[in-house]
């Protein structure tokens, strides 16, 4: 067997691992809420956050993945589980939280494994709408994502004229240099819902729910926080 097929068939192992088997061990809703807050955390303690900040106080809506792995042989594979919750700018409350995963599969020159912190700022309502009104859609496609400004946001990745429907910010560990999210499939994740919900709700029905519960007020207090650095 040549190199060049070994190398491809461990593509194949990787990605069959990173896109299938976290499908079957779902992080329960208490264990993403606290890996959310701790993520908050740490991008708080990031040079950008003041940039970040200032847009996610006019957003509406936050994605949360706390831990988005990548691996690959020349072919890699992406999955993540988060959270995200809708926010109306006037009044500063926010809805939710709806389950949800992020996933897909990317091609080209890589290898290695790389573990992502992201955090997704949904813009406008069309980002928004979205989250709301689907199981599932495709980043770059249904709905335009651009990295997060940064900074004098200088660099050919910045969305310049900031109409991007949702902004990314990562803190990535690993081989990896970025993580690119064009073609990645954002998905509801039914079982996680219905454990934090104790019913089966549409992501609209979860996201017109606003958040009291006790289980996420920490993590609203976080964003809050973050927020707050805004210049």
């Amino acid at each position: 067997m040549s190199q060049k097929t070994i190398k491809f068939l461990l593509s194949m192992v990787i990605v069959s691992l990173v896109m299938g088997a976290p499908a079957a061990t779902a992080a329960s809703p208490d264990t993403l809420i606290g890996e959310s807050i701790t993520t908050l955390r740490e991008m708080a303690d990031e040079p950008d956050a003041k940039t970040m900040a200032n847009w996610m106080q006019k957003a509406r809506g936050v994605a949360i993945f706390p831990s988005v792995v990548k691996a690959g042989v020349f072919l890699g594979g992406k999955y993540g589980e988060g959270l995200v919750i809708q926010r109306d700018p006037r009044t500063g409350s926010w809805y939710g939280p709806n389950f949800i995963s992020i996933k897909g599969v990317s091609y080209g020159l890589q290898f290695g494994v790389q573990s992502t912190a992201l955090i997704l700022v949904i813009n406008n309502e069309e980002g928004m709408e979205s989250f709301r009104g689907s199981q599932k859609f495709t980043l770059g496609g249904d709905i335009g994502i651009a990295a997060g400004p940064v900074g004098r946001q200088a660099g050919a990745s910045t969305d310049v004229e900031l109409k991007s429907a949702i902004y990314s910010y990562s803190i990535s560990k690993g081989f990896f240099a970025g993580l690119s999210l064009e073609g990645a499939i954002i998905e509801a994740v039914d079982g996680t819902n219905r454990e934090y919900w104790g019913k089966a709700m549409y992501p609209q029905e979860i996201l017109d729910t606003k958040a009291s519960d006790s289980r996420v007020r920490l993590l609203l207090k976080e964003l809050d926080d973050l927020m707050k650095k805004a210049g």
